[in-house]
């Protein structure tokens, strides 16, 4: 089981990755500290998916948006994540993983925005027509 952050053109994500084959049980992530995103206006770390996740099936991700770069660099938290992951296999036994992440590797990434509205194709004859006039 891990726990990493994916940054994707300005945006910033975590992703609960079940890496094993079997399934994990009762997985349970501890950061440490809180961890605010949406501008800093909700504690995703005190998400439900990080509290009381019963099961995820092997090989599984579920990702949760953290917060636009620009947002979450200007808020002044830790760029320094430590994620202390528990969970349970079929048999009961227990199972503790600790990762750490630098999210500051995200800060000076460059990216650029796909338009949101590309414009459709130049085509002369139809916008002669339209346009009453002919070429």
């Amino acid at each position: 089981m891990i726990l990493d952050f994916v940054f994707d053109r300005g945006l910033l994500f975590v992703a609960l990755r079940n890496i094993g084959d079997e399934p994990a049980y009762g997985v349970r992530v501890d950061f440490g500290a809180p961890l605010f995103g949406l501008e800093g206006t909700k504690e995703v770390s005190a998400q439900p998916l990080f509290r009381e996740l019963e099961f995820l099936p092997p090989q599984k991700e579920i990702v949760t948006f953290l917060d636009t770069s620009a947002s979450f660099f200007g808020s002044g938290q830790s760029t320094r994540i430590v994620a202390r992951i528990t969970t349970r296999d079929a048999a009961g036994a227990r199972h503790v993983a600790t990762i750490r992440h630098n999210l500051e590797i995200y800060r000076d990434i460059d990216y650029v925005d796909p338009p949101a509205c590309a414009p459709a194709p130049f085509d002369q004859n139809a916008d002669l027509a339209a346009s009453g006039r002919t070429g």
